[in-house]
């Protein structure tokens, strides 16, 4: 029998949780909504923030999906067996419903019967208990009573099995993992004993707890099962290979890759595969390259690939790109449709890149050549070397073999220094992103985030009805939107903007929404950005008559609990699209959440 499809595993975890009750839901695009913890949708439980902390969710109490991810915290580990920049996580949710017993049950059972891995393949670990919580024994019976032999349980502690909270406080709760052998001969013991010789394929995350401002760990009200399962490494077990660049989807893409290569190296050939992979798949969600934010890591992840891509030793004279990213829509356009539909923008995207990237690499060639002429002695500062890794995009190695030729050494030391402290920084302003979490549904994100509503509205009645949201950040303190609208605003309109959103506010609003489906939704008018996004039943959040909008919430009871609305800065995001930053003050310190208006 021949080894199972990525695209049959896939269908089959939906099938599977689908008959558990579980409602299949759309993936959300690869650029959170409204949501200030990160840059990317880096797991499935980021979109459904609101339904986990008590919003009504309109496909119920079970879910499961497919989550296209991005995750770049650990992007310089790309190259290796397992990491991966952009890969799809399999995940089911509880929202209050069943918890471990239930969660644990169908994880052995989709594993086991579902999957039919022998059972002596794999092992579990559970949370060994600390000051904060006990030991996890309810989780480890449940697995034997499963099926899962007791030594093959391990218990490890809260930098393993345990998830949260996401910022100082919040729901959190311990976890429980799922690994397969990996070692040689029969397998045996646990990841407590023998971690190198597991794989770990699967997570369930159990939210028990909220932790309070004091440190406390309280019982949750709604308890919640979110679980997550990495497609590609799945996929990789399955079809008994050796890392996930030889899975089915993946291999043709690296193999795009290799006939196109003078050269042969294996770590950049899955450089260049994972990066323009990502690429394609984030230009399609809307991001072009650029100097902040989401569109500087596209940016990033393009020039790697392309760094990488002269070390396979080949031309990269503004086609190369497209022709990769040509073999990731063949992969996968027959499941996400919507980058077979922009394959064309996505190419000439890629294309415009490179194109730009070769003349900045022109001019890095310069900067190194007044390095060289300004060293005294052979060795080039690490310092110097790293300037151009950060600034011009010089990897090491294409700095070492420039240098090399003209008699110089680097020190690499000073360098490793360097590098090292940008990796630590980059990865704390990553956790700083993410910091805000669960916990970050304040009052004043919740005013703000009706706020961006009200705003949207507003740019309909003084730019257009070609005004649509492309994007929104929210902290406690202000908001940022993002709109699709090519031309500066006047300060007239904005002035003009401003006093709409502040009349909406005094005009003290209800806020309501009601459960619908996205053909209805469109058909009273609601603004959305339809197609796949959305699954059978939606939410529409009204405003009075003046808004109206496809969301997930939460939002204010009434406009009038906003504030006072300033705008503060308008500016250039990406091209065709303009992007405001405001603030509110005032309003009252404790807000009613808005609730589904009664039929």
């Amino acid at each position: 029998m021949p080894p199972i499809s990525t695209d049959d595993i896939r269908q089959a975890y939906l099938d599977f949780f689908q008959s558990k009750s579980h409602t299949v839901i759309p993936g959300a695009r690869l650029v959170p909504e409204n949501d200030p913890t990160v840059l990317f949708t880096t797991a499935g439980m980021h979109p459904l923030v609101p339904y986990l902390i008590g919003e009504k969710h309109p496909g119920g109490n079970r879910l499961c999906d497919v989550q296209r991810c991005v995750r770049t915290q650990d992007i310089d580990e790309v190259g290796d067996a397992s990491h991966l920049t952009m890969f799809e996580m399999l995940g089911n949710w509880s929202l209050g419903d069943y918890f471990k017993e239930e969660a644990i049950t169908m994880s052995y059972e989709f594993l086991t019967d579902v999957l039919g891995i022998d059972k002596k393949m794999l092992s579990v670990t559970c949370f060994e208990g600390d000051n904060d919580a006990p030991k996890d024994t309810e989780a480890a019976g449940y697995w034997m009573n499963a099926g899962m032999p007791e030594d093959r349980i391990g218990f490890l502690p809260k930098k393993d099995n345990w998830w949260g909270p996401a910022g100082l406080t919040g729901p959190c709760g311990p976890d429980t993992e799922m690994f397969y052998w990996i070692g040689e001969g029969e397998p045996h013991g646990n990841p407590e004993v023998n971690d190198h010789e597991w794989l770990e394929i699967w997570n369930d995350v159990f939210m028990q707890y909220n932790k309070t401002e004091s440190g406390q760990f309280e019982p949750l009200t709604q308890q919640n099962v979110d679980t997550g399962m990495g497609l590609e490494r799945v996929a990789q077990v399955m079809q008994e290979v050796d890392n996930v660049y030889e899975t089915d989807r993946m291999k043709p893409i690296m193999d795009r890759v290799q006939r196109l290569a003078p050269q042969s190296d294996v770590r950049h050939e899955r450089i260049v595969t994972d990066h323009i992979k990502a690429a394609t798949f984030i230009i399609a969600d809307g991001v072009k390259p650029g100097n902040v934010d989401q569109s500087y890591v596209l940016r990033k992840i393009i020039r790697r690939a392309i760094r990488s891509a002269k070390q396979l030793g080949i031309e990269t004279d503004g086609s190369f790109c497209a022709q990769i990213s040509d073999e990731v829509v063949t992969q996968y356009g027959h499941i996400y449709g919507y980058i077979k539909e922009q394959e064309k923008m996505i190419a000439d995207t890629l294309a415009q890149e490179e194109e730009q990237f070769g003349k900045t690499l022109l001019a890095g060639t310069k900067q190194l050549e007044k390095v060289m002429a300004d060293t005294t002695g052979s060795i080039i500062a690490g310092t110097d070397a790293f300037h151009l890794y950060d600034t011009y995009g010089f990897p090491l190695e294409l700095t070492r073999e420039i240098v090399s030729e003209q008699g110089f050494t680097i020190n690499e030391d000073d360098y490793d220094i360097a590098f090292k402290a940008h990796q630590d920084l980059s990865r704390k302003g990553s956790e700083q992103k993410f910091a805000g979490g669960l916990a970050d549904h304040s009052v004043e994100t919740t005013k703000l985030h009706t706020a961006t509503h009200l705003l949207n509205a507003a740019l309909r009645i003084v730019l257009g009805k070609h005004v649509f949201q492309k994007g929104s950040n929210i902290t406690a303190e202000r908001l940022r939107f993002d709109f699709s609208h090519s031309e500066k605003m006047s300060d007239e309109q904005k002035k003009e903007v401003e006093d709409i959103v502040n009349k909406a506010i005094d005009d003290d609003y209800p806020v309501s929404y009601h459960l619908t489906t996205p053909d209805k939704a469109m058909d009273e008018g609601a603004i959305g950005v339809f197609g796949e996004k959305y699954g059978d039943e939606v939410k529409v959040y009204s405003m009075g008559d003046f808004s109206k909008e496809v969301c997930g919430g939460p939002h204010v009871a009434r406009t009038g609990m906003i504030g006072h609305f300033t705008l503060k800065k308008e500016e250039s995001s990406s091209s065709g699209v303009r992007r405001i930053k405001a603030v509110i003050s005032g309003g009252p310190d404790a807000i009613e959440v808005a609730t589904e208006a009664s039929s």
